[in-house]
C-alpha cells in the first residue's frame, strides 16, 4: 500500500455510519486512526446524506458507470441519491489530496466504497462503488478491508 496516510472506511474504524446506523469496526484499526495514520472517511454522509438512511444500490453498471452519467443510484425507497454519492466521493478524493493520502481500505460491497463487489437487485454482481472509481480515476490505490488490514 502507498505511502503517507490512507483514507479508511469510516464504518471500520467504529463510527456507525453505515445506512442501518451500525458500524463494522475492525479490531486495532482504532490505534492507527488516533496514531494519523488512517483518515476515516464516510462518502455517503459527506455527500449529506442522514444517518440511518434507505440502503442504496448502484441501478446497472458500477461506480464507473455512475460517474459517467450511464447509471443512477437509487435508495430502497426509489428516491435517485445519485448527487449525494457523487458529491461524497468528490470530498473524499479532496480529503485525500489535502492530507496526501495515496491509498484506501475500503468496506467491501458498499455502492460508494466496494472493491469488486457490489449487491444489486438482491444479488452480489462485480464492481466497484462511485468513491472507488473516482479515485482509482485519479491515481489512489483502493482495496478492500480484508487485503488492507492483512497488509
Amino acid at each position: 500500500m502507498a505511502e503517507g496516510p490512507l483514507l479508511v472506511s469510516a464504518c471500520l474504524a467504529g463510527v456507525p455510519c453505515r445506512y442501518d446506523a451500525t458500524a463494522r469496526p475492525e479490531p486495532g484499526l482504532l490505534a492507527h486512526v488516533c496514531a494519523g495514520h488512517l483518515i476515516p472517511v464516510c462518502p455517503e454522509m459527506l455527500g449529506g446524506l442522514p444517518c440511518p438512511r434507505p440502503a442504496a444500490e448502484i441501478v446497472e453498471g458500477d461506480g464507473h458507470a455512475v460517474l459517467e452519467g450511464r447509471s443512477r443510484v437509487v435508495d430502497a425507497n426509489g428516491r435517485d441519491v445519485t448527487e449525494p454519492f457523487l458529491d461524497g466521493a468528490r470530498c473524499c478524493l479532496e480529503i485525500a489530496r489535502r492530507y496526501g493520502a495515496r491509498g484506501a481500505i475500503f468496506k467491501e460491497g458498499s455502492p460508494s466504497c466496494g472493491y469488486h463487489r457490489l449487491h444489486q437487485g438482491g444479488r452480489i454482481v462485480a464492481g466497484c462503488g462511485v468513491t472507488t472509481a473516482l479515485l482509482r480515476r485519479h491515481g489512489i490505490q483502493v482495496v478492500p478491508e480484508a487485503v488492507g488490514l492483512a497488509g
